[in-house]
C-alpha cells in the first residue's frame, strides 16, 4: 500500500477573509485563488482556507482507492468527519487525533 503527503493543508474559519488576511499580513503569504476556497500557495506547502467551524489542520494524503482506504480505516477505528465526495473532500480523523483529506490517484 503506497501512498503519500500532498503539499495542501486545509483549515476552516468562520470567516475564511478574515484568517486569509491574518496569513498574508503576518506571515507574507499571497492569496492566489478565492474560489472554490481562498488558495494560499507557497514554495513548499499550499494552505487553503474553507468556511466552516473549526477542526484544526486538516493534511492531504494521497490514496489508490478513497472507496478502499476510507472503508479500511473505518474499520481501524477512523471516523468520517466530512464526506463530500463531488468537491472532492473526505475528511478522515484517525484514532490519535490527525485529521487528512484523503485523495484518489495514488500508486
Amino acid at each position: 500500500m503506497a501512498n503519500s503527503f500532498g503539499t495542501d493543508i486545509l483549515i476552516q474559519a468562520p470567516n475564511p477573509q478574515e484568517a486569509a488576511a491574518f496569513y498574508k499580513e503576518q506571515l507574507g503569504f499571497t492569496v492566489s485563488e478565492e474560489e472554490p476556497m481562498i488558495g494560499l500557495r507557497g514554495p513548499h506547502i499550499n494552505l487553503f482556507i474553507e468556511q466552516g467551524p473549526a477542526l484544526g489542520p486538516v493534511l492531504e494524503i494521497t490514496v489508490a482507492s478513497v472507496e478502499e482506504a476510507k472503508r479500511r480505516l473505518v474499520k481501524k477505528g477512523c471516523t468520517i468527519v466530512k464526506d463530500e465526495p463531488e468537491f472532492p473532500h473526505c475528511y478522515v480523523r484517525d484514532p490519535f487525533g490527525l485529521i487528512y483529506n484523503l485523495s484518489g490517484g495514488g500508486i
